[in-house]
């Protein structure tokens, strides 16, 4: 299933400084039963944002009107925990793009990249300064520039390089899954197969 491309994402910000973040609490298993990639942005940290009754938590970021956007800036170790791929799901349904950490579990962080979800780690260092230049404007932009593998602190002007897959950062900048990469590679594999002998 093809996403969205990604190339330059400027965005405001939503802060999660929490770590250890694992993915049942990201999407409780309760929600797993779904059979189509449908509606998880609805129970995205479910039991962090709702009571038992449903209403809202006034305490929880996602219910906080001073924080939006489509880049989540996470504490380290976001993701770990079980491997279930419906917690990247979750983040991409809600309209999250691209989630900073300075450390990510490295299943999560291959779900992601399979969904368009790009994960930017940072270090520890650039990770406090744009959590602070977050709680110092909660309307401050962030710059994430795959093609430049890139993040940038719009207001001070602060960046840091990141690492990605050269083969995943082509599928995201194509909005490419695997499928989508052998199709685009059609004509090349078609050409290929006809030199070789039945």
């Amino acid at each position: 299933m093809a996403y969205d491309k990604f190339t330059v994402l400027n965005s405001t910000c939503v802060p999660l400084p929490l770590e250890n973040v694992d993915t049942d609490q990201i999407i409780p298993a309760r929600f797993l039963k779904a059979t189509k990639r449908e509606a998880f942005g609805d129970n995205l940290f479910r039991d962090w944002r709702y009571n038992n009754d449903d209403s809202p938590k006034a305490d929880f970021v996602l219910n906080n009107d001073l924080y939006n956007g489509e880049i989540l800036i996470a504490g380290r170790n976001f993701g770990s925990g079980s491997s279930r791929e419906h917690a990247a799901w979750a983040l991409y349904d809600y309209g999250f793009r691209c989630v900073v950490s300075s450390f990510f579990a490295d299943i999560f962080k291959g779900n992601s990249l399979n969904i368009g979800l790009l994960p930017v780690t940072v270090s520890p260092a650039f990770l406090d300064k744009i959590f602070k230049a977050i709680e110092k404007d909660p309307q401050a932009k962030v710059t994430v520039d795959l093609p430049a593998q890139k993040v940038s602190i719009d207001g001070s002007g602060e960046s840091e390089g990141f690492e990605i897959n050269g083969y995943k950062k082509n599928n995201m900048v194509n909005g490419f899954d695997d499928i989508d990469y052998l199709q685009a590679m059609k004509t090349q594999i078609t050409a290929f197969e006809g030199t070789r002998p039945f």
